[in-house]
């Protein structure tokens, strides 16, 4: 407890010293007024903090904030003198806090960036996997200096020439490419968000082909736990791009053992989020290959996995559990393996206006599901629902308001209690003050 405290008076203090330390305005971005960490000047004779410039510039600006004049060039010239000076400063001042300034790395150009990019299409061609990989890692390095060499890298056309390639060596053999397909899987990991889903049709092929969804499930099941990670991302943002890649992923027989095995056995919260979104689209096509996919992860126990996931996970976790849950409810076998759990009422009761809209949305479209699986199941369904407070909810639901869909079922299950309670009239008795508290 002494060192806790003192640990928080020092800090307190430190703060205290730099905020009574004054920096000079030549130091400071005229346009986030923070101090310049890489001053670089324009050809206004400017000079800025290179993050903000870029950040004005990539907005479709093109004159200089403080002069307001149009720039003849967006070159952005280092200012070494200013830098230095400003170096010099935070050390004199390491005592009132300042912290120490590095010296910035010179960005990557998009020519470096396409010369490499053109070697490693060639080694890609005479499958040169030592050459490879030695070009992988030399991108990937830029990519870890800094956010402007990733987009750079990204403009620059990689993640096109990295889907080429991984198809090419996957083609080739699984096992003694492995090195080189975990780099190239690496690096595109921090490639997709800056694509924004986006990627060309040459890179989708490359990507949803059998050789590369065969590899990846390869890594899921061979790989450590980098290599897994990667590839249930790559596969997660595949199959959210189109149809195409999600029927050819459920064609690969093992890829339904292998993300169930992911979630029985978590390994980690992002591979488990990852796997039940890949079956989340699995399961969500109308087409007769997503209906075995359904019944096939049924049969290997989903139904009750998915209720011991929502129940003992995270905000997050639950919701994509749920959102699965209620596709598995679409069939069949998958309603009939739902009402012999004795969770499922008490689960998707308890999770409506807990969780998220979705996660609200998913829990009502599966009771509704259920209810209309028979007359006998229905009649079960709806009074263990009601004794678990589902008409409370269902009632504050529709005070709060919720999208169409979901109102429509909403009022519908509320119809269909309506037998098993003293009439619909009970609504007008209900405490929203204290169902609000409470939920």
């Amino acid at each position: 407890m002494v060192f806790s405290w003192r640990r928080k008076k020092a800090a307190r203090e430190k703060l205290f010293k730099v905020q009574e330390l004054v920096i000079p305005n030549q130091f400071l971005c005229p346009i986030s007024l923070d101090l310049m960490k890489d001053p670089v000047t324009l050809s206004s004779g400017i000079t800025y903090d290179r993050e903000s410039i870029e950040t004005w510039l990539e907005g479709g600006n093109f004159t200089c904030p403080v002069t307001n004049q149009v720039l003849r060039s967006f070159d952005q010239i280092p200012n070494h003198n200013l830098r230095k000076m400003i170096q010099d400063w935070g050390v004199a001042n390491r005592n009132y806090g300042v912290e120490r300034i590095p010296t910035p790395r010179v960005p990557v150009l998009g020519a470096q960036v396409s010369e490499v990019l053109f070697s490693l299409e060639d080694s890609t061609t005479r499958l040169n996997g030592v050459g490879c990989l030695e070009l992988v890692q030399k991108i990937k390095k830029w990519g870890n200096e800094s956010e402007r060499n990733r987009r750079c890298i990204v403009a620059n056309g990689a993640i096109s020439v990295f889907a080429a390639a991984f198809d090419s060596f996957a083609r080739d053999s699984f096992e003694r490419n492995a090195n080189v397909l975990e780099e190239i899987l690496s690096a595109m990991n921090w490639m997709f968000p800056i694509f924004q889903r986006s990627l060309d049709a040459e890179a989708r092929a490359h990507l949803g082909s059998q050789d590369s969804l065969r590899c990846l499930v390869w890594f899921l099941k061979s790989g450590d736990l980098s290599a897994k990670q990667d590839s249930m991302i790559a596969l997660r943002e595949i199959v959210s791009l189109d149809q195409k890649q999600v029927e050819a992923l459920a064609a690969i027989e093992e890829v339904n053992e292998v993300l169930f095995r992911l979630i029985k056995n978590p390994i980690c919260p992002a591979i488990t989020k990852a796997s039940l979104m890949v079956i989340f689209y699995l399961v969500s096509s109308p087409s007769s290959t997503s209906m075995k996919t359904r019944s096939s992860l049924v049969e290997m126990g989903l139904v009750s996995l998915l209720l011991e996931v929502t129940t003992d996970s995270e905000r997050s976790t639950s919701e994509k559990a749920l959102g699965v849950f209620d596709r598995l409810c679409d069939c069949e076998e998958g309603r009939e393996e739902a009402l012999r759990n004795a969770l499922t009422c008490p689960v998707l009761v308890k999770k409506i206006l807990r969780v998220s809209e979705m996660a609200t949305q998913s829990s009502v479209s599966a009771i509704w599901k259920l209810s209309k699986h028979g007359k006998k199941h229905e009649e079960n369904v709806l009074v263990e629902a009601l004794q678990v407070g589902l008409f409370q909810k269902l009632v504050l639901l529709l005070q709060l308001g919720c999208g169409d869909e979901t109102k429509e079922k909403t009022t519908e299950l509320l119809k269909l209690m309506s037998p098993y309670r003293d009439g619909l009239e009970c609504i007008d008795s209900v405490d929203f003050k204290n169902l609000k508290r409470s939920f």
